[in-house]
């Protein structure tokens, strides 16, 4: 695909979504979050998310939140309805749920949030059929993440930690 004369750079921070036209390129770093990638191919539509946790530990809210997996979700099906598309058009791929911290051992709801996270990925892809066409999830480390709209590629870079060992 030709890459449009003008481009509109959006970058997701934690929690963040966007779902933009084919003048949009998403950037965003992921660690123990997920990132969920819709496109539309024949639309030159997609979206990203950029979710944190599985779900919120509280069942009552107003609006979904890009926090949350199972209410990222819910934004994208707000997006593509509102495109007037489907959500089995969509090109699905999903990266992140990384550990960044693999010498410290977590407790409590806390406890495994990048296990946690890949499996929410995992179920929503199977819940809602997608069209899972790409996956890069585990692991250690951060990954940082660009969708070209306009082309639906998704440049993928994983950086993993490097422990320096204080003893002399």
């Amino acid at each position: 695909m030709k890459k449009p004369a003008h481009i509109t750079d959006v970058i997701l921070r934690p929690g963040e979504f966007d779902f933009g036209g084919r003048q949009s390129r998403i950037r965003t770093t992921r660690g123990s979050g997920v990132s969920i990638v819709m496109w539309h191919e024949k639309r030159l539509l997609g979206g990203m998310c950029h979710y944190l946790l599985p779900n919120r530990s509280i069942s009552h809210r107003m609006a979904p939140d890009g926090r949350y997996a199972d209410e990222a979700i819910e934004l994208f099906m707000r997006k593509i309805s509102a495109a007037n598309t489907e959500l089995s058009e969509y090109q699905v791929k999903i990266f992140g749920g990384g550990n960044m911290f693999p010498r410290h051992k977590r407790r409590g709801k806390y406890a495994n949030v990048p296990s946690k996270n890949v499996t929410a990925a995992r179920e929503i892809v199977k819940h809602y059929a997608l069209n899972l066409i790409g996956v890069n999830l585990g692991g250690v480390g951060h990954r940082q993440i660009v969708f070209d709209v306009w082309s639906g590629d998704v440049w993928v870079r994983h950086v993993g930690i490097q422990h320096s060992d204080s003893s002399a």
